[in-house]
């Protein structure tokens, strides 16, 4: 299947192996970058190098965690190439996928059930880019 970079911050961290978990079953391959406790620490320190890894190839997609996921959403979009986005329900990550071919998805841990989490990641791995008129919308998103 594909390789998939995983990170999050002490907010994320409960969820991060349960989505891990998950992937794997799937037949994922899997790269955790930590964090590795529920110890406070900073989300850029794990959603940078998730980004990064993304946005170098050496994974297709990525998941990232934190307490609104809009920590994890926008330090990652500051990497070029990453198109993150916060999703917390099955729909969005679909339409994030379908629509603006999203590469990370990005999940709220503080407002979502783990069970609910897993079907968004889930969805956004198996749903494709459509292309055609939303490639060139696409093709807008970097400065």
């Amino acid at each position: 299947m594909a390789k998939i970079a995983i990170g999050g911050d002490h907010a994320g961290y409960e969820y991060k192996s349960g989505l891990i978990e998950l992937l794997q079953e799937l037949g994922h391959e899997v790269k955790d970058f930590g964090t590795y406790s529920s110890d406070s620490v900073d989300y850029p320190d794990f959603a940078h190098p998730v980004a990064s890894a993304v946005e170098k190839g050496e994974y297709h997609q990525g998941v990232l965690i934190c307490g609104s996921g809009n920590g994890v959403a926008i330090t990652a979009n500051k990497h070029l190439g990453i198109r993150a986005a916060l999703c917390w329900n099955i729909e969005l990550s679909e339409l994030a996928r379908q629509h603006n071919n999203a590469n990370i998805v990005c999940i709220p841990a503080r407002f979502i059930a783990l069970e609910e989490a897993k079907k968004i990641v889930k969805t956004f791995l198996a749903t494709a880019f459509e292309g055609g008129r939303h490639m060139r919308r696409v093709e807008k998103i970097s400065c």
